[in-house]
């Protein structure tokens, strides 16, 4: 499965520094290079910490889904959330690094690029149910690349989900009951002597509403949603315990007096982010 020419993440790809997000303590993870992403796998939880992938919107390829998931055989299988986790029940494999993000290129290049996203490390278990804003979620990126499009439409972005360590049990695994995502970008909007600026926004879905194992098995209510939130990128290091570097300083967000998920901005609609 694996490619020597796979280089994964790349932290320059902005022209500015924007290193992996990381946080202290992890030596034990294990850094997983893809085409264009990388994945920060944490055998404990058997689940990413981290992924970071770079995305070029001028050369995206729309292509024909393809690609089956598959362990990494560069770990233990017993480091992965597999199969076994999706099984009989209402569980998707979510991708972190979504299929067409690293898809770019020549027509080959975007093909392996994209079909190496359906490695397990870059599944999280998500409700199968289906929402507005679920859907808001997935378009994130592309609301941030459509932004983007005055410069030259680079965009990076760090999904993972948040692995609290109350996570309901299920099957051996932890299910995460939040998301982030933080897509950074650069931005010639009031730059100096022509230079751009690093500019970044940060956002929460929360399924907590929709996971249930109180019962030894995996429930999903009828009732209730996904919530996807603008978060301050300050608060979602104080919620994951990882370090976003010049990300926080770069927050569209303007610093607000209170702090905390009661300042949160919930988004129902695309309009209702912030990038400016």
């Amino acid at each position: 499965m694996a490619d020597a020419t796979w280089t994964g993440y790349d932290d320059r790809f902005l022209g500015t520094p924007v290193p992996l997000p990381r946080s202290q303590g992890d030596n034990a993870v294990r850094e997983l290079a893809y085409p264009r992403f990388t994945v920060l796998l944490d055998p404990g939880r058997r689940l990413a910490m981290m992924t970071g992938v770079n995305i070029d919107g001028s050369a995206l390829r729309d292509l024909p889904r393809t690609g089956e998931w598959r362990l990494d055989p560069r770990v233990p299988a017993s480091e992965q959330a597999g199969p076994a986790v999706y099984a009989g029940n209402d569980l998707d494999r979510g991708h972190l690094v979504r299929r067409r993000d690293p898809g770019w290129g020549t027509a080959a290049e975007a093909r392996a690029a994209t079909e190496a996203t359906f490695a397990y490390p870059n599944a999280a278990p998500q409700a199968g149910a289906f929402n507005q804003s679920k859907e808001l979620w997935l378009g994130l990126e592309d609301h941030v690349l459509a932004y983007a499009d005055t410069t030259d439409r680079r965009v990076s972005v760090f999904t993972a989900p948040v692995l609290a360590h109350d996570d309901p049990e299920y099957r051996g695994v932890q299910i995460p009951r939040r998301f982030f995502k933080v897509a950074a970008w650069a931005s010639f909007r009031g730059a100096d002597a022509g230079l751009p600026r690093l500019e970044a926004a940060g956002f929460v879905l929360d399924q907590s509403d929709l996971i249930d194992t109180s019962q030894g098995v995996l429930a999903v209510p009828g009732l209730g949603g996904f919530r996807t939130f603008q978060v301050p990128i300050a608060d979602i290091e104080v919620l994951t315990g990882v370090a976003f570097g010049p990300l926080v300083d770069a927050d569209v967000l303007q610093p607000v007096a209170v702090r905390g998920e009661s300042a949160w901005r919930p988004l129902r609609a695309a309009d209702d982010v912030v990038l400016g």
